[in-house]
Formats: structure tokens, C-alpha cells, sequence
């Protein structure tokens, strides 16, 4: 896979065996079944391709013939529907990534994930020359194209070799969990095509326990704690001190997605390869007890996301985990004047 992104700039034309469309073939239970999440993210998969043949590879010969203003707005709002990629790929990376390595399966982590962190930067690259277009002509072809022959091949390599690897070694109660996880990320293009119920048992829950938890400033039901901690306006995710994700808050609004599959997934494992090295130097700090704590500032769509790491140490001050904690602090940075009394 790594030639794919090594040779990116020798990819001049559409020379892809996606490029005249993707035959259907013949699908098997389970994944034919409406709802259940491969047969879901193939359905993604169709409309992606008429995507990128009718609409993509159209506009884009029209801009090679004249870079008007009306082919580059075409473009652009091809390349704008193609961000929704994001949705599809956090659904791979995020739900079924986890699972396959449980089974010991990292190549796709490893692989696959860097080539869609490509796309998506492909995409964003093309948006913004689109965007600011300053009669670069090439420069746009070639991003497209890219953009083109890259998705193309990731619907390949899913379909051939993705999805078969992970019907063939997940449960159905997986599957089910994944299917019940998916809505949280959201779809692409296109949503699942009916509600997936397999014809055995629904998946038995745990219910939460109504036991009591002492603590050293008061008590609280599980229930209690649960509900406290959703209820704070910032998300929470706690890692142990063998780097494996055990929590994570689950409030109203999420900055970031989080689904219940990275329970249990060491925390390396959920972050794209190209800043996995940063949270390990991170955990490195922490554990050596060089640093207690960490903070970072973003702008992340419409909201300014404060993200603060905080090394949590038992009383004799052996590590025990890190916690994340991160908050959308727009609506503070416009506080100005007092507030005394209620509205």
C-alpha cells in the first residue's frame, strides 16, 4: 500500500480498474442482509463510485476544456460532497479496526489508515486550490485525479479485502454492535437501507447495577456516577497505565467521535499512525513522571477545542492512567461583564 502514496505524482491519468464503474457481484449472507454494516458500507461504496463517474470525472474533463468560473464552482462542489468520505472511513477506523485486531489483525490499522488520512488531505488540498483557484490549471488536474484513482482503489481494496477478512472472523454479536454504533458517526452519501435485526436473540445488555460506590468525599449509586459524569460539559476519556482506553464520558455534544469499540484498544491503536507517535512520547512523559500534564488548543469546525492530558497518579504517586480532558471553549472566550442574578 505504501506505493500508493509513493508514487502519487506519477498518477497522471485514470488508468484505474475502478474507472468504468464497479460490477456488482454476487454477495453471501450476512452482508446481504439491509442493515447490517458491511452491506451498509457497500452501499456507500455504490454511491461513491457514481459519484466519482458522473459527477467527479465530468466536471473535471469540462475544467481540462475550460477552467471557467462555472467548471471550477462544479468542482468544488464535487470535492465539498467527497468530505463526507470522513463519515465512512471513522466508521472502519473506529468500529471495525478494533475488532479485527482483537483477532490479532493490524495490517489494515497500520495500512489502510494512512492511505484514508491521504484522501482526506487530498480532498481538503483540492477544495482549497478550488476554493482560491488562481488559474493553476495543472495543479488542480492532478489533485483531482489523485482524488479519483485513490478513492477508486480504496473501494477495491475494501470490498476484496477488507470486508471478506472481517465477515470471516467477526461474531454477530459484533456485528451487531457495530450496527448499533454506526449511527453515532453518521453515513456517507447514503445510510442503511433498513434496520438490521438478526433473527436470533437481540444482544443481552448488562444492566447498569444499582450498587453504591464509597468514596472518600461522599457516596453515589453506578447510576448516580454514570449520569454525573455525562452531565459535565466537557468529554472525558480515561486511559490505564497499560495504555488501554477503560472510559469514556458520553455527554450530549461530543467534540470528537467515540464509540463503545474503542473499550478495551490500547490508545496508540485510536489515533491516525501519523500522530500516534505523539501520544506515545506523551504516555512516555508521564510515566517516567517527567511531565503531570499536557494541553493543546485547536480550531476544530466551528468551535475552539481545548484538550488537556493529566497524568493520574495514586497517592504514593505511581502512575495509574492518563485522563483526557477536552472542551469546546468558544462560548467562554465571549463571556465579558458579570452575571450576578439569573436570567
Amino acid at each position: 500500500m505504501s506505493e500508493i502514496i509513493n508514487n502519487r505524482e506519477n498518477q497522471k491519468n485514470f488508468s484505474n480498474p475502478m474507472q468504468n464503474g464497479l460490477r456488482e457481484r454476487p454477495l453471501n449472507k450476512p452482508e446481504e442482509e439491509p442493515g447490517h454494516p458491511i452491506h451498509t458500507f457497500i452501499r456507500e461504496n455504490r454511491e461513491i463510485d457514481k459519484h466519482l463517474r458522473e459527477k467527479l470525472r465530468v466536471h473535471l474533463e469540462a475544467f481540462k476544456n475550460a477552467d471557467t468560473e462555472e467548471n471550477v464552482y462544479k468542482l468544488l462542489e464535487d470535492c465539498t460532497l467527497l468530505l463526507d468520505l470522513d463519515k465512512h472511513y471513522s466508521r472502519k477506523e473506529n468500529l471495525l479496526f478494533p475488532y479485527l485486531e482483537k483477532y490479532g489483525i493490524y495490517g489494515p490499522t497500520n495500512n489502510m489508515w494512512s492511505i484514508d488520512d491521504f484522501i482526506r488531505d487530498g480532498i481538503k488540498e483540492a477544495k482549497q486550490l478550488l476554493s482560491n483557484y488562481n488559474g493553476d490549471k495543472q495543479k488542480v488536474i492532478e489533485e483531482v485525479q489523485f482524488i479519483f484513482n485513490e478513492v477508486s482503489a480504496m473501494i477495491y481494496r475494501e470490498e476484496h479485502i477488507l470486508f471478506p477478512m472481517a465477515l470471516k472472523n467477526l461474531t454477530e454479536d459484533e456485528w451487531v454492535k457495530i450496527a448499533h454504533e454506526s449511527d453515532e458517526i453518521g453515513f456517507c452519501l447514503t445510510g442503511p437501507e433498513a434496520e438490521w435485526k438478526p433473527e436470533r436473540r437481540a444482544i443481552d445488555e448488562k444492566a447498569i447495577s444499582e450498587g453504591y460506590i464509597k468514596m472518600e468525599t461522599g457516596i453515589l449509586s453506578l447510576k448516580q456516577l454514570e449520569l454525573l459524569l455525562n452531565h459535565l460539559p466537557v468529554d472525558i476519556t480515561f486511559i490505564d497505565h497499560e495504555d488501554v482506553v477503560r472510559y469514556f464520558s458520553h455527554g450530549k455534544e461530543r467534540i470528537f467521535a467515540r464509540t463503545k469499540a474503542v473499550i478495551g484498544r490500547t490508545v496508540q491503536n485510536c489515533h491516525p499512525p501519523r500522530s500516534a507517535h505523539v501520544v506515545e512520547e506523551l504516555l512516555e512523559d508521564f510515566k517516567a513522571g517527567r511531565k503531570d500534564s499536557e494541553d493543546f488548543w485547536i480550531k476544530f469546525r466551528d468551535k475552539y477545542v481545548y484538550i488537556r492530558y493529566f497524568a493520574v497518579r495514586d497517592k504514593n504517586g505511581s502512575y495509574a492512567g492518563t485522563l483526557e480532558f477536552t472542551q469546546n471553549i468558544s462560548p467562554i472566550q465571549e463571556i465579558e461583564g458579570e452575571k450576578r442574578i439569573l436570567s
